[in-house]
């Protein structure tokens, strides 16, 4: 039976439930479960994170071995390597979701806005570079002025860098945009909140009958 995206969702929804309620039935992660995705892979989801270590999916979403395709890093920035992998865990693992968790307190978007300030401290290039696709999100959150990093508001920021991944996302990927106008894959963007530790969808993307929570 083939799982439609909705499904997929509604199924990391409850998983993630177990865990706000601190019921976590860690499901799939005992020795059977380790030879059975041996040989093969058959994710129920792909989950474009960031890398923070507060962030771990499988904890999350009370996952087991093998349910995710797991793809992370700083602030959830798009690069080619993510593009790559998420088109591979589409096209080739047939996955029917990509999760793309933004979370609070996050470090990437809090570097982000501190460069915009009078007194920004000094970046690596790399970090720099990193950083980057997160600036317009800041701009329009301080509405193109020059204002104090601590009078922008991060989880605004956030919001705004989470809709952008996925824009871009979608721009970045034919195959990609495909699956979605087919109906065989969705998109759902969420908001991870640290303390609570749920996982708030912020927008979908060809989940029109999907829940928003429970």
């Amino acid at each position: 039976m083939t799982t439609t995206p909705a499904q997929a969702w509604a199924d990391m929804l409850r998983g993630n439930e177990r865990f706000v309620a601190g019921t976590p039935a860690h499901p799939r992660q005992d020795v059977e479960r380790r030879t059975e995705v041996a040989p093969a892979q058959f994710p129920d989801a792909a989950l474009f994170g960031c890398s923070d270590s507060r962030l771990a999916a499988e904890i999350i979403f009370d996952k087991g071995l093998g349910d995710l395709f797991v793809v992370r890093n700083a602030g959830q920035v798009i690069s080619e390597s993510v593009v790559g992998s998420l088109e591979y865990a589409v096209g080739v693992l047939h996955v029917p979701l990509i999760v793309v968790l933004g979370h609070d307190e996050c470090g990437a978007v809090r570097a982000a806005i501190d460069s915009q300030g009078p007194q920004a401290p000094e970046l690596t290039p790399h970090i720099t570079n990193l950083i980057a696709p997160i600036l317009p999100a800041v701009r329009r959150v301080a509405q193109y002025r020059r204002v104090d990093p601590a009078a922008i508001d991060a989880h605004a920021v956030g919001r705004e860098h989470l809709r952008d991944t996925i824009t871009e996302l979608l721009e970045a990927s034919e195959l990609i945009r495909e699956a979605v106008a087919a109906g065989t894959l969705g998109i759902v963007g969420a908001n991870y909140r640290l303390l609570e530790g749920r996982a708030e969808p912020d927008v979908t993307v060809g989940l029109a009958d999907a829940p928003t929570g429970l």
